[in-house]
């Protein structure tokens, strides 16, 4: 990798780095001048071709095309070094390949440096994606980026790498801590004298006798076929978590029912020497499975030779071969599946799609596709098809190398490395699924499939009694109302006429006045109780003043009489007087109901009334002095 540009000039050969100055004639060398960077990419998975600097804080980055192949020019790894506080700089990455791709929907590079080793994204503010005239009308990425401190190594790439090296010690580390869980061993070699790994995760009880119904089911994960798609590594890191795990129920019900067969890294020179889709000689190895080669495709042979052994086996039936890949112009999750002439085959190639769809929240329908595309049939998809038995069901399974979109919404979540690995849980979680679906697994209880947590004993809450008091139902019933009846007031009119054996009493006389004469009058029973209903219903009405009209009326014989007699009087009927009149409510202007006037109002017609009982009993007691 070069730096071209006076004054300053970086050469790399393998992992030592030279840094020149020219000085108009006079030339110095030695440790560069702090502020002027010094690139790398000479390390596994690093790609970087040259750098040229533009101007005084610009730099304009050129990719190293694969080996062997200048058609793929997208993936990009590097370091950058030698940088001052507070510096500032653009760099535009002038020559992808790829004009279509995720950098126009909001993906931006990663970044870490040596004190901060956890991969960040760039602001998406300070990225850029565009057709720049000064580079041909080329696409130009290009992002703003500042230095905060010294002595530090920053690194930026495309996406989360994910080295050779990194699977050797996962799966080091994993080997250590679950040795009886899964099988490691080697399928071959790669062009490079590389491991090609193969995992396997076998449980499954041999049956003495073999029986064409009491076949051993194989599913096989292929992924990293394609090196510049690293997402790929992490959704395979996941699905071996999961399966490896000793005290989960699912993955024990799966290793003790279906064989799994992982290869995690399917060309590791390519992945080894930081390519973007081909493999050290050149070659896209997802078009060439219809043109196998041992001498040039040999890890594509070993995995080939595997899946016919198992598919031809009386033992064995493969149910699924899935191919991980990662995109890098879509967002989401999704599958690339094939159609068949067989609509019975077709049916039963869309049944682990729509399963795996309900177990994953990013997963993307709009973007799943089947088809039987010529122009793939060198993909392992549209390969298998042809070259396994009916039973096999083929898959491409996609993840975006950006991020997914929530539901029903334009809010786009950036994937992580456990995002990526959340996929490869799902998919376990799916297998479990579709093999209950099929009546291969037996459905355990939902208390083996989800255990309780314990707790600690500081956070307990406290015990709850077991017996509980049982909460009685309110028995329905029927509410009504009782009637009030006018008759049932027990109210008493005087009159002479009250012998008759009439329903209503009439009395003569008054206490004070004698029992032959006085003038009409109502009192209460003597021997009704005080606090009865009909006592205080009728309360109610002894303060109203009654119309004119029901009043009883006295005829006067003229002045010095007493009264007159009840043949005289002219009394209403009985059956008027059996009822007695309707209270008249007085009738409150509502103009007055201001602040007081409520209290104004009701003050001024309780004098009114208070004026007219006075006026009323100083007229009978004129009548009775006359």
């Amino acid at each position: 990798m070069r730096v071209i540009r006076s004054p300053i000039r970086a050469c790399i050969s393998g992992r030592k780095k030279v840094f020149a100055t020219a000085l108009k004639s006079k030339r110095h060398s030695g440790k560069a001048k702090r502020g002027h960077l010094c690139f790398d990419a000479a390390f596994e998975t690093g790609n970087l071709g040259r750098v040229d600097l533009v101007g005084e804080f610009e730099y304009d980055l050129f990719l190293r095309p694969d080996t062997c192949n200048p058609r793929y020019r997208f993936w990009f790894n590097f370091t950058v070094d030698n940088v001052k506080q507070d510096q500032r700089v653009i760099f535009n990455i002038v020559n992808m390949n790829k004009s279509r791709n995720l950098f126009k929907d909001g993906m931006t590079p990663l970044v870490k440096s040596t004190s901060r080793p956890k991969w960040q994204r760039l602001p998406r503010c300070e990225v850029f994606y565009y057709k720049s005239p000064v580079h041909q009308n080329h696409y130009v990425l290009s992002f703003a980026f500042g230095f905060d401190k010294e002595d530090e190594v920053y690194q930026f790439a495309l996406t989360f790498p994910y080295s050779y090296s990194k699977m050797q010690a996962y799966l080091n580390a994993v080997e250590l801590k679950f040795p009886e869980a899964f099988e490691r061993s080697s399928l071959g070699m790669s062009i490079q004298n590389r491991k090609l790994e193969l995992i396997t995760f076998d449980d499954v009880k041999k049956p003495d006798k073999m029986d064409p119904k009491n076949v051993i089911h194989m599913v096989v994960i292929l992924a990293r076929i394609h090196p510049g798609e690293s997402p790929a590594s992490y959704v395979v890191q996941g699905l071996i978590e999961f399966l490896a795990a000793a005290n989960q129920p699912i993955s024990k019900a799966l290793r003790e029912h279906v064989v799994f067969k992982i290869v995690p890294m399917l060309n590791p020179d390519g992945v080894f020497l930081g390519n973007n889709r081909c493999n050290v000689i050149g070659h896209d190895l997802n078009r060439s499975w219809n043109r196998l080669s041992q001498y040039t495709h040999p890890t594509l042979s070993a995995v080939m030779k595997m899946l016919k052994e198992y598919d031809n086996s009386s033992c064995y039936q493969v149910d699924f071969v899935i191919d991980l890949h990662a995109h890098s112009s879509l967002t989401g999750t999704f599958i690339y599946g094939s159609t068949y002439d067989n609509v019975y085959r077709y049916e039963r190639h869309l049944v682990f799609p729509k399963l795996f769809a309900t177990k994953c929240e990013d997963f993307c329908q709009e973007h799943m596709m089947f088809n039987a595309d010529d122009r793939k049939s060198g993909t392992a998809r549209r390969y298998f098809v042809e070259a396994l038995s009916d039973n096999v069901n083929t898959y491409t399974l996609e993840v975006s190398m950006c991020g997914y979109f929530l539901n029903g919404t334009n809010i786009l979540t950036q994937y992580t490395e456990d995002g990526y690995m959340r996929i490869g849980r799902n998919l376990a979680r799916t297998f479990l699924e579709y093999y209950r679906f099929t009546n291969i697994l037996p459905i355990p209880p939902v208390d083996e499939l989800r255990p309780r947590k314990g707790r600690p004993r500081t956070h307990r809450p406290r015990a709850r009694s077991k017996t509980r008091s049982e909460v009685r139902v309110r028995p329905k019933t029927t509410r009504a109302y009782a009637p009030i009846s006018y008759t049932d007031l027990s109210i008493c009119y005087d009159s002479a006429t009250s012998e008759d054996g009439s329903p209503v009493r009439y009395m003569y006389g008054h206490p004070g006045h004698g029992g032959g004469g006085g003038g009409l009058r109502m009192r209460p029973h003597i021997h009704q109780d005080q606090f009865s209903l009909s006592n205080i219903q009728a309360a109610r009405f002894s303060n109203l003043d009654f119309s004119s009209d029901f009043r009883l009326k006295v005829g006067s014989r003229g002045k010095g009489q007493a009264g007159s007699t009840a043949a005289e009087s002219k009394m209403p009927p009985i059956e008027m007087l059996s009822v007695p009149p309707k209270p008249h409510l007085t009738i409150i202007d509502f103009n007055q109901l201001t602040r007081g006037g409520l209290e104004e109002a009701t003050a001024g017609k309780t004098l009114e009334r208070e004026k007219e009982k006075i006026r009323r009993h100083t007229v009978k007691s004129s009548s009775r002095k006359a």
